[in-house]
């Protein structure tokens, strides 16, 4: 998102009152429906990005949404305590992760066959990453709130307000997810 506001910023010049407006869409955007601890997860163990990164030191906030989304999907306090310890192995490409092989395979695989393949060392770090990059990537409940949203906005309701609308879908989905099971 950075490099995407620095080519806007790039394209008008760096003159800000011409591309505020956009700013505060993109910003709007991001905080409501981009901006989320599972998709920073995925970032950080996601070993074409991980690695592609010059320093050393990591945005706080994809560590802290790593973090946050281990807590949610790893409930054990044992377990979180390994994968804990073995991020500093993934951090610093040790092991299989060092090999020229698994380098190479960074950009080549997706990131959840590149964990299958060479986190056979750390597995519970193994587990988790799949898991996270798994979900990252499936765009199913996308396609349902929409399918749930063309639903609820029709001619009659064409004048809901933005958050209403949101709301609706909520309550709606979730209200056939508990019938469901």
């Amino acid at each position: 998102m950075d490099r995407a506001k620095e080519t806007i910023m790039k394209a008008f010049k760096e003159k800000e009152d011409k591309y505020k407006e956009v700013f505060e869409i993109i910003d709007k955007r991001w905080e409501c429906q981009l901006h989320w601890p599972l998709h920073a997860a995925g970032h950080y163990l996601n070993p074409e990005y991980f690695y592609s990164y010059t320093d050393s030191n990591i945005c706080g906030e994809v560590v802290n949404g790593l973090f946050e989304t281990m807590e949610r999907l790893v409930s054990n306090a044992a377990e979180q305590d390994k994968i804990t310890a073995q991020l500093s192995i993934y951090r610093k490409a040790e092991g299989l992760f060092g090999r020229n092989v698994a380098i190479k395979h960074r950009r080549a695989l997706s990131p959840a066959e590149w964990w299958e393949c060479y986190g056979a060392n750390i597995p519970e770090l193994q587990k988790f990453a799949i898991k996270v990059l798994s979900l990252t990537c499936i765009a199913s409940g996308c396609e349902r709130n929409w399918s749930v949203f063309e639903q609820i906005h029709s001619k009659k309701r064409n004048r809901l307000a933005q958050q209403r609308l949101n709301d609706l879908v909520f309550v709606k989905y979730n209200r056939a997810l508990k019938l469901r099971y």
